[in-house]
């Protein structure tokens, strides 16, 4: 406990005290620090806005209140006979679900009452069938968390006209879910990723067994699938051709900088301006440039030239446009630093800096400009075609 401080004078006969006020003083601190909070609010809350951290916030906060409630939902659920009125009202929703793309709700249900992968739509269809022809991913990768006897009856099935597994995976997928994928290559990339991963799920005996109409699930890709490998060839063609046609530009300039050095050779032939570090920067980058450009030529000259069967949109082409996209990406970056290195030797001593560093900073503005407009391309053709893919076969043992 703190004491009272005490003022006594010795002059006087009266003793007069001093009691200092701790608690006005505290609460004008207060007061004060909530006046300050209140002018913060306003630049804060508009700064967190203006970033998306305050949408983000209330995004994740939405989700966290639906899986909560989700789980509640599905604590109940696991109380319900799924073979009598409200199951079947259960299944309806779940295949909803699935269509629509609500993957956390479609999921969570299926893993708390596992009984209903077993029942089947009007088309004899079940989840996993459904899953198939939405091109649902997550939730067709939870067959791979059953055991093999469960698994091989599900994919043993066939719906009412005669379709099995693959035969779905052979139909051309909704326009919803290939408009997300950009370039129609990438799209018939993602058709044979799915074609691929579910032949080898089902049986052996389902690729050549045929539906209703007659037809093998190969055939029936082929059939489905004949216009978008037209967009995928002309897709690639575009962009090979437009490439192809920078990346000579820069062949042809590269070559000829080679032998038309800045500063000149003296009389012996040999450059002037060898002995400089700036020389052998420009050297380098120079024919750096000149080898990217030469192999970017080549390989859309390759695209330009192949032939365009189903297959070849897996994993060929998109190599090849991935090596010509990234070699010309190079070439433009080193051209840049070439062309800055021979300006720094020709400014060498006449106010360098005040020139060069904005002539620098206006260099980088083509490169930027090109990892704006082709990197994400180049990026999600890398991760489709070399990436851990979109299914995921770790599943755990759910049923």
């Amino acid at each position: 406990m703190e004491g009272i401080p005490v003022k006594v004078d010795h002059a006087s006969d009266q003793i007069q005290v001093n009691v200092a006020d701790d608690t006005q003083h505290s609460r004008d601190v207060k007061n004060n620090t909530a006046k300050v909070l209140r002018h913060l609010y306003g630049p804060v809350s508009y700064l967190l806005q203006l970033l998306g951290i305050k949408n983000i916030y209330a995004k994740k906060l939405r989700h966290a209140q639906a899986t909560e409630l989700l789980q509640c939902i599905c604590n109940e659920i696991q109380k319900v006979n799924v073979e009598g009125t409200l199951g079947l009202r259960l299944h309806h929703t779940v295949i909803q679900a699935v269509k629509q793309g609500n993957v956390d709700f479609a999921t969570e249900m299926i893993k708390y009452t596992p009984q209903l992968v077993q029942k089947t739509d009007i088309n004899d269809r079940n989840i996993f069938f459904i899953a198939i022809l939405n091109r649902q991913e997550k939730i067709f990768s939870l067959l791979h968390g059953l055991n093999n006897v469960k698994k091989m009856k599900m994919t043993s099935n066939v719906d009412r006209f005669g379709n099995n597994m693959l035969h779905l995976a052979a139909m051309l997928a909704p326009a919803n879910q290939l408009d997300g994928i950009s370039g129609a290559a990438l799209q018939m990339q993602r058709e044979l990723q799915w074609f691929k991963e579910v032949e080898s799920i089902v049986p052996p005996i389902c690729k050549d067994l045929v539906n209703a109409d007659g037809k093998r699930p190969s055939e029936l890709f082929t059939e489905q699938h004949a216009n978008l490998v037209k967009e995928g060839e002309k897709w690639m063609k575009d962009i090979a051709a437009s490439s192809s046609f920078v990346a000579a530009l820069i062949v042809t300039i590269m070559f000829a900088a080679a032998f038309t050095i800045p500063g000149g050779n003296d009389d012996t032939g040999a450059p002037i301006f060898l002995g400089n570090d700036l020389f052998m920067v420009f050297i380098i980058s120079d024919s750096i440039s000149l080898f990217s450009a030469t192999t970017s030529v080549l390989m859309f000259l390759g695209i330009l030239t192949s032939q365009y069967a189903e297959n070849k949109f897996l994993t060929r082409l998109p190599t090849k446009l991935i090596i010509g996209l990234s070699t010309l990406f190079f070439s433009i970056a080193t051209m840049m630093i070439a062309f800055c290195a021979a300006l720094a030797i020709l400014l060498k001593g006449r106010s360098t800096k005040v020139v060069i560093i904005p002539i620098i900073l206006l260099a980088c503005v083509p490169v930027t400009l090109f990892v704006l407009l082709q990197f994400p391309l180049l990026v999600e053709i890398f991760i489709s075609t070399y990436g851990p893919g979109i299914f995921n076969r770790k599943i755990e043992r759910w049923y």
